[in-house]
């Protein structure tokens, strides 16, 4: 029995490779390194500056406890 049982089928070559120049994969690289930077997480600052009233009561608080004299009421 010499009979073929299925038809012949074609071989599938895969699709030829476009070479990508060196401009072009550079970019690529830098453009993607711009969105990861761009999607970082934020920090969220829980700073503040101190103005010049609460550096005054906190120095004269400072030179209270330095100078062991009982401490004194705040002024606000």
């Amino acid at each position: 029995m010499n009979a073929v049982l299925t038809a012949p089928s074609r071989v599938q070559h895969a699709p030829p490779v476009r070479r990508v120049g060196l401009a072009d994969r550079l970019a690529l690289r830098v453009g993607l390194a711009l969105i990861m930077w761009n999607r970082r997480p934020a920090r969220v600052r829980q700073e503040r500056f101190v103005t010049a009233v609460e550096l005054r009561e906190l120095d004269r608080l400072n030179q209270a406890r330095f100078s062991k004299q009982p401490p004194l009421r705040p002024l606000v």
